[in-house]
């Protein structure tokens, strides 16, 4: 059996209404006391569980920084995440630092050091920032895409999948992502960091010296240059064009939601890993129904006989028509319940549908022909047509109810 995730909350140690500050804190703190750079001469296990705890710290922190994934995370949970937020046991400590690298480089200033020690990127980059451990190539990320998509109600309760025509930037045909003309790999040591990937810059501060490091902006990290670029990408590896993006949506998704549609964004420079695309939800309004979470609303109108007499009548739901019973001197404002045809529950998080509320209402007619008038004056002696006293007191419970 899998073992179960820990609630992205407690594994930070932070309430369920931390700021943004205190949950950028809660990490930075685990990061450091878990980092494999401080482990020191622990044993094996000791550094294994360090690692799984940094990881699950980094993962936590993906999701509860980021309003949008936070927020589905909170409504429904890891299945709101499920494809926003990458399984981070399963990836290797060099894949942590490189893919994910801008939230180290936030924590932990850009890789500051006064006068050496820790250092957030040693795994990934070397130890220190003299290096020491060897250089490891950056691997780029693409951008991310956003993309709105309007659902009609049945749409939402049964699932569907869409087509998009995309332009973003695509993988080079030329030279393949390589950037080099004609794939040669051809490259050279860059001459602005001399290799290393990075520059250094020392300035003084209340500290003393500080000494900060950044990616160099002419290698973009990686070391080299290229000295004979694709002429059709000018040496990126990407160039611009177009790409029919299929988007599978899952029942029970609601307005407002964003999905995430991983490695369908842009092409990332020299074969990096591509951007992701965030698919906006909006559901577009029902002439039938009124949706609250995942039941659906439907307001009958009967005519008076059907009220008094009681009958059958047909009613819409979102897969066909049913017939409902309606008892006699059934009163307006009554609600049935159909169960079962509401809504299904988002990727199986909760049980079951939602349910088809029927609310009551009864038709009075505005105006009356002569005969009509006379029927109706006539049933107005009635005393089965009078309110008594149980009836006053019924009604008045059913108007107290509306307002608990």
């Amino acid at each position: 059996m899998a073992e179960q995730k820990r609630d992205y909350y407690e594994v930070l140690g932070v309430a369920k209404n931390a700021t943004e500050q205190e949950i950028k804190a809660a990490y930075k703190k685990m990061a450091i006391k878990y980092h494999p750079d401080r482990q020191g001469d622990k044993s094996e296990a000791e550094k294994k569980e360090a690692e799984a705890k940094f990881k699950e710290a980094a993962e936590a922190y993906d999701v509860l920084h980021d309003p949008q994934k936070r927020q589905r995370y909170d409504q429904f949970g890891f299945a709101g995440v499920g494809g926003a937020s990458g399984n981070y046991q399963n990836m290797s400590m060099d894949d942590i630092f490189s893919q994910f690298g801008d939230i180290f480089s936030d924590l932990f200033g850009g890789g500051a050091s006064f006068g050496g020690g820790f250092n957030p990127f040693g795994s990934a980059f070397g130890g220190g920032f003299g290096g020491g451990r060897g250089q490891r190539k950056p691997q780029h990320k693409g951008g991310d895409l956003r993309l709105k998509v309007r659902l009609t109600l049945k749409e939402c309760a049964t699932g569907v999948t869409k087509k998009f025509k995309v332009k973003k930037k695509v993988t080079c045909n030329h030279c393949h992502g390589s950037g080099t003309e004609n794939g040669s790999g051809d490259t050279q040591t860059c001459p602005t960091c001399h290799g290393a990937g990075y520059v250094l810059r020392q300035q003084r501060s209340v500290f003393g010296m500080m000494q900060t490091q950044s990616v160099c902006p002419d290698c973009q990290g990686e070391g080299t240059v290229i000295k004979n670029k694709c002429h059709l990408c000018g040496g990126t590896g990407v160039t611009t064009g177009e790409e029919v993006v299929e988007v599978k949506i899952p029942a029970g998704v609601q307005d407002g939601m964003v999905l995430n549609v991983p490695g369908k964004g842009d092409a990332a420079i020299h074969n990096g890993i591509p951007g992701d695309i965030q698919v906006f939800i909006e559901v577009e309004h029902d002439k039938d129904f009124l949706r609250q979470d995942n039941d659906i609303i439907y307001n009958l109108l009967i005519d008076v006989p059907t009220a008094i007499l009681g009958g059958s009548v047909e009613v819409p739901t979102l897969d066909g028509k049913v017939k409902l019973k309606i008892d006699p001197g059934t009163q307006p404002g009554k609600v049935l319940r159909l169960r079962g045809k509401g809504l299904p529950a988002l990727q199986g998080y909760g049980y079951g549908n939602g349910d088809e509320i029927v609310n009551i209402s009864v038709y009075i007619p505005e105006t009356l022909t002569r005969e009509e008038k006379e029927a109706v004056e006539r049933l107005r002696t009635s005393d089965n047509f009078s309110p008594n006293q149980r009836n006053k007191a019924n009604f008045f419970n059913r108007f107290k109810q509306m307002f608990e």
